[in-house]
């Protein structure tokens, strides 16, 4: 019996220099978990057909410490990032976006490196990424750069990632203060982000959102208000003129406007 998958080739690397060769030599589109992937393919909104699947690559995979810098690899599923204590203790924030991404088949099939490709502007991760000044590492098989996150995108589900590049790992830097995430979705779980936030309390605040623009945002006027004192109610209006939500089928503008102003009140007394 024919199915979806029927006239695809997929390519199946042991090594990261495989898949990197494979890469360089033919247009080939990544597979990671494929939690979004098959569902394009399904409903008939992916055209490609030639397909590399980088699953079974374990150098993509990991999470550790080196030079007081958290490395995640970029096959590192969900599940592990909501169990690991190096996670939990460094970057809580990711911890707790991992743990309302879907339902456990997700979490143990998706990877943040998938999520991140993937570049829906509703992605759970992408604004804690955004918010801990999160760097790429790019890879080709010729060479490897280094990102900043929040110059990565290029606009809705575009990016710098070239056709002969990996991302490879993530690098986050040791920062000081308290953290926040909440997502907003029509139920409590396994539901597309409605809006979904990540913030870190200190001198110099940090704030991304998704939901609200054609890409994860930082907000640095909003940053800039309460770094220079600002009341949260002039804070939650230069939120509002900083952000523009979208009409669509999950929620309207004036609501994701004024549920982000909402969050940014509950961030700044819940961090005091």
């Amino acid at each position: 019996m024919r199915s979806v998958v029927s006239p695809l080739t997929i390519e199946t690397p042991r090594t990261l220099g495989d898949a990197l060769s494979m890469l360089r030599d033919a247009p080939l589109v990544p597979i990671a978990g494929a939690t979004d992937l098959y569902v394009g393919l399904n409903f008939g909104t992916l055209s490609s057909q030639r397909f590399i699947d980088i699953t079974r690559i374990e150098e993509l995979r990991g999470i550790d410490v080196r030079d007081d810098m958290l490395v995640i690899g970029a096959g590192t599923n969900f599940t592990a990032l909501m169990q690991s204590a190096t996670v939990q203790t460094r970057l809580p924030m990711l911890a707790q976006a991992a743990s309302q991404i879907g339902g456990v088949q997700i979490q143990n099939r998706g990877t943040i490196g998938g999520n991140i490709a993937n570049g829906s502007p509703a992605g759970d991760s992408l604004p804690v990424l955004a918010a801990a000044d999160a760097i790429l590492v790019l890879r080709s098989a010729s060479d490897e750069r280094r990102v900043p996150f929040t110059n990565f995108y290029t606009g809705y589900r575009t990016s710098v990632l070239r056709g002969d590049e990996l991302i490879v790992s993530i690098e986050i830097k040791a920062f000081e203060g308290k953290q926040w995430f909440r997502k907003v979705g029509t139920r409590a779980a396994q539901a597309i982000s409605k809006l979904v936030i990540a913030a870190v309390r200190s001198d110099a605040p940090r704030i991304a959102i998704g939901s609200v623009a054609a890409t994860t945002v930082r907000l640095p006027h909003t940053e800039a208000a309460l770094a220079a004192g600002a009341s949260i109610d002039e804070a939650v209006n230069t939120l509002e003129s900083e952000i523009t939500p979208i009409d669509d089928v999950r929620s309207s503008a004036d609501y994701r406007r004024k549920v982000a102003g909402n969050l940014l009140k509950r961030f700044w007394a819940e961090t005091e």
